[in-house]
């Protein structure tokens, strides 16, 4: 995850505003915001700043989380005198969309970009996980099967 945060600038998409940008236009303290209420879920200002590794003004979070809500990141309501934040996506859909994206994009480029990609992919599989490559190999399979039914 971390690789594709500093490798894919996602901008927000002018044409889908529910989609939010990616991790990596975030600054530090909005992916710290971001963990904490994917881990902790729907939470206030005061419960994010109690859960950040360094003090910060009660404010500071306050702007963060806005911040974050103006972006498409977090869903908020009205709970008294104080909103409470969620994660509009979980992380797994977040990096689901965030990869669909990127494959997407990138392949939608002129030749040869979308080899590179696919040469880049699996090298980097390979290099990682073994069985990684030999699932990378079963989904392909599979792809062709469904379409080839398609066309048939």
């Amino acid at each position: 995850m971390q690789a594709v945060q500093t490798m894919i600038p996602f901008l927000k998409n002018p044409d889908h505003p529910e989609k939010p940008a990616g991790l990596s236009s975030l600054g530090h303290l909005e992916v710290a915001v971001m963990e904490i209420l994917w881990l902790q879920g729907e939470s206030n200002v005061h419960q994010v700043a109690q859960c950040l590794d360094r003090p910060l003004a009660y404010t500071t979070v306050m702007t963060t989380l806005d911040r974050l809500f103006k972006k498409g990141f977090l869903e908020r309501r009205k709970s008294e005198r104080a909103y409470l934040y969620s994660a509009r996506q979980s992380r797994q859909k977040w990096e689901q969309q965030a990869a669909a994206d990127f494959v997407a994009g990138y392949l939608g480029r002129p030749q040869p970009a979308g080899e590179l990609l696919i040469s880049c992919l699996v090298d980097a599989v390979g290099q990682q996980n073994e069985k990684l490559l030999d699932e990378l190999e079963k989904k392909i399979r599979l792809k062709r099967k469904e379409l080839d039914r398609a066309k048939s």
